[in-house]
């Protein structure tokens, strides 16, 4: 029995000999590390300072500059991590510990909404409420700001009151918005809708605007530039304004055309230009011109003709005279300049075989004005051999009389810059050519003459020679000393039929 004892003895102390080895070995492995990164989520921009402890409790550690954690020591086991910021939702993820390894989990942390405030209710400026619109354009523009600076997005809601059709301008990050398609003599109501996409959204009063009645009487075309495009107005006789075409585009050089009642005009985007037509009071935009273009050695420089009881409207490509019919069609070469100078101007008989075309060099100088068949044969010369800049062409309805503008400075620049710029008119029959600009002003420059509908009097654009000045119309009565009319304020490129 005694012996019995022994075996048993000798047997309980062999295994708690193998036990507490075997324990030794698993207190080595108890214990691993966690790591991760911390960021803002939908930016992915690293968020230091973060507060990252677990549950169980282990240590607690803070992001580095660039969102990183590392807790070392952790016991093995299944934890909870937690991530902890300022500003943003707290966030939690499972995390299982291994002996001497490293574990690692990424947050993507929300910003927190609790006491973030909505914009302000956008507040209207332009149109103003019951104010009469000028013209097919609108420019509307409100106020509103974000507390927390958040990104606020518009909708903007116009309704036209005869009608009842809504227009809506969603998803709108700026606060001005530009609509050049408003229905003339139409009552509009309009209003805007902010959000942060946080708080609900906030909606301001809303503001009516009228448009003006189509206009009747309009025999007056001019430019004004605006936002830095070149916009086309037309006016009566008593001076009311009509805007045609839109300021986020740059047309310029408008023609009437009496026997189909419609406008011509170039519309350009720096490299090129484009003959476009509208209807008087500027609806139904269409391009006329595709493939070949008007060019020359200045887009600004150029101009085109399109005769009353013409169906084709005549323009200048470099050395090349073209033709094209107002509805695209019939496209044609016209004539070509012996020289291989460059077309920049056109006038055109209504009822004769007259053409009468201003050429230059590449650089706009070295100008000549003559008289061309339809079939392209010389006939005449009205000015050449002269140093300096030539403007402005148009032929009176006898075809007697030629009018232009002439810089008889001789002042020649790379800027294309006149000092001393007048208004002549070449007599074809008497060979005789009279300078007109009376009582012009020291310093400025007549420029882009054109003859009234009964030829009484001229139209003309006068400016500084500063070449930086505003421009104006004015008219002044042909033969007489009387003083210059001024007729609209910062406009030029007129028009009068």
């Amino acid at each position: 029995m005694k012996r019995t004892f022994k075996y048993i003895a000798l047997i309980v102390t062999a295994f708690l000999f193998v036990f507490s080895c075997n324990e030794d070995k698993i207190g080595e492995d108890e214990f691993g590390a966690l790591k991760g990164k911390v960021v803002a989520a939908g930016s992915n921009e690293p968020l230091p300072n973060t507060r990252i402890s677990t549950n169980p409790v282990s240590s607690t550690v803070f992001t580095d500059s660039s969102g990183n954690f590392l807790i070392e020591s952790i016991l093995v086991g299944e934890y909870a991590v937690e991530a902890k910021k300022d500003g943003f939702l707290t966030d939690f993820a499972p995390a299982t510990i291994n002996g001497n390894l490293t574990s690692n989990v990424v947050f993507e942390l929300e910003v927190s909404t609790f006491n973030n405030r909505p914009p302000t209710t956008p507040v209207l400026l332009t149109p103003e409420d019951n104010e009469m619109i000028q013209g097919v354009e609108a420019i509307f523009s409100w106020e509103s700001t974000d507390p927390e600076e958040d990104p606020i997005e518009y909708t903007l809601e116009l309704t036209n009151i005869d009608t009842n059709e809504v227009l809506l301008f969603e998803e709108l990050a700026d606060t001005t918005l530009t609509y050049s398609e408003l229905t003339l003599g139409t009552e509009y109501v309009w209003h805007v809708t902010a959000t942060d996409n946080i708080n609900d959204p906030v909606v301001s009063e809303a503001s009516a605007f009228e448009v003006m009645p189509p206009p009747i009487d309009n025999r007056i075309l001019f430019v004004r530039k605006i936002n830095g495009n070149n916009v086309i107005f037309s006016a009566d006789d008593d001076g009311v304004e009509f805007q045609l075409t839109s300021s986020e585009v740059n047309s310029y050089r408008p023609r009437r055309n009496l026997s189909v009642n419609k406008i011509a005009y170039l519309q350009s985007d720096g490299a090129n230009a484009d003959i476009f037509l509208m209807n008087r009071d500027g609806t139904e935009k269409r391009k006329v011109t595709s493939t070949v273009k008007p060019n020359g050695f200045n887009l600004n420089e150029i101009n085109f003709e399109w005769p009353d009881d013409f169906i084709n409207i005549y323009f200048p490509r470099m050395d090349k005279l073209y033709r094209i019919q107002f509805n695209g069609g019939g496209l044609a070469e016209v004539y070509q300049t012996p020289d291989g100078s460059l077309i920049s101007e056109v006038a055109i008989s209504n009822n004769s075989d007259l053409i009468v075309l201003k050429t230059n060099n590449l650089d706009g100088y070295d100008v000549r004005i003559y008289t061309i068949t339809f079939a392209g044969n010389e006939t005449g010369t009205i000015l050449e051999n002269v140093n300096g800049a030539v403007g402005g062409l148009d032929i009176s309805v006898d075809n007697q009389k030629i009018l232009y503008s002439y810089d008889i400075s001789g002042f020649e620049d790379a800027s294309y810059r006149r000092l001393d710029s007048r208004m002549f008119i070449y007599d074809r029959v008497e060979l005789t050519t009279t300078d007109i600009s009376d009582n012009r002003p020291n310093g400025t420059n007549d420029l882009e003459p054109i003859f009234s509908r009964n030829e009484a009097f001229v139209m003309f654009t006068n400016t500084s020679n500063d070449g930086i000045s505003r421009n104006d119309i004015f008219t002044l009565e042909i033969g007489t000393s009387s003083s210059r009319t001024l007729r609209h304020e910062d406009a030029f490129m007129p028009d009068w039929e």
